[in-house]
């Protein structure tokens, strides 16, 4: 029999709310053993909602040594102190996208979860959708033939009153704009479905419809390392917000996710539907989506502690979006073509 795991949930803003529901519905795997927020606030709507033990005491957290995990939903720029100061007690770690705010404090993320020898996985939920299962068993079997082309299309839209939000779009807070902080899920899953992107050729920018100090649109012409061609695109300008796509033309057959649904068109005249229309939080509403995702995503990571391994969405994992990011907003700065750095 396994485990039960003992877990504390680490920031208990917007993002939070998936991952408590998630908490709850595998409460026969892992027990919250505290919900920690500095805001009364938060701690106050948070409590009205979920039934956990709050705690406003990091390091009491830190040092309870029954806790043996962490989940943690925080803004971007505190991960990497947050990190340290629980891989140290060897908690292991499931951390919201991003890693952290750059390359370097992600790679320094990583690098502290190998020195303490704790594991890390990154909340990529997209992965763990059906339809996007059901697409990365056919590339793996080879039943779309070599992709030959790869698009990506993230479509999205944030009112204003998003960007209003103290710290939201920041270089200080968010690392980023619409690629870091919306585009990130969509990017992580296509990386996963090709064999890497080689090159990138970008554009970036802030369209009128938004007042923000970073990037809310970008296009971008890619190079596969497979070999092949590809295209990228995504916005939060897109009024009132549509599903997020990825296209894979392959030698046998092309295949089309949008959102939870995948179409598959093979040359041989077979053709594959699975999944259904649902709200991906495209739209004015980030929130306006289902949970079961991120349930697959805690499971997950519960199976990789149990198991002894690393989970299927690990920090590496992460690190190959953050270089591909990097990448294409280096090229979009330098309006020339850039290479993206390989994992060693």
């Amino acid at each position: 029999m396994t485990k039960r795991h003992r877990l504390a949930l680490i920031g208990l803003g917007m993002g939070s709310t998936p991952h408590a529901q998630s908490l709850i519905d595998l409460n026969d795997r892992v027990e919250v053993a505290a919900a920690y927020t500095r805001s009364t606030e938060r701690a106050r709507a948070f409590a009205a909602r979920f039934a956990f033990p709050l705690s406003h005491d990091l390091d009491a957290i830190a040092a309870d040594a029954s806790i043996d995990c962490v989940l943690v939903a925080t803004p971007p720029r505190s991960h990497l102190a947050i990190v340290e100061c629980f891989a140290r007690t060897g908690k292991h770690v499931l951390l919201e996208k991003p890693l952290d705010v750059s390359l370097e404090r992600a790679e320094a993320i990583v690098a502290c979860c190998r020195k303490y020898k704790v594991r890390l996985g990154v909340v990529f939920q997209h992965r763990f959708r059906l339809a996007a299962l059901r697409l990365r068993t056919l590339v793996e079997t080879g039943a779309l033939g070599h992709v030959a082309v790869a698009n990506v299309y993230v479509p999205w839209w944030r009112p204003q009153s998003y960007y209003d939000v103290p710290g939201r779009g920041t270089l200080a807070r968010d690392g980023g704009g619409v690629l870091i902080t919306q585009a990130i899920h969509t990017l992580d899953l296509f990386l996963s479905l090709v064999d890497g992107v080689a090159e990138v050729m970008a554009y970036a920018g802030t369209t009128p419809l938004h007042s923000m100090e970073t990037e809310d649109t970008v296009t971008a012409a890619l190079c596969l390392a497979g070999g092949g061609f590809g295209t990228l695109a995504a916005t939060t300008a897109s009024y009132p917000g549509f599903g997020e796509s990825i296209e894979l033309i392959g030698t046998l057959g092309t295949a089309r996710l949008l959102g939870e649904q995948l179409e598959v068109h093979f040359h041989d005249g077979r053709t594959e539907h699975v999944g259904a229309a649902a709200s991906t939080g495209g739209g004015a509403d980030p929130m306006a989506f289902t949970n079961e995702a991120h349930r697959a995503v805690l499971s997950e990571f519960l199976d990789a502690m149990d198991q002894g391994r690393e989970p299927v969405n690990s920090g590496r994992e992460g690190l190959k979006v953050h270089r591909l990011i990097n990448a294409l907003l280096d090229s979009a700065r330098r309006r020339a073509p850039v290479l993206v750095a390989a994992l060693d």
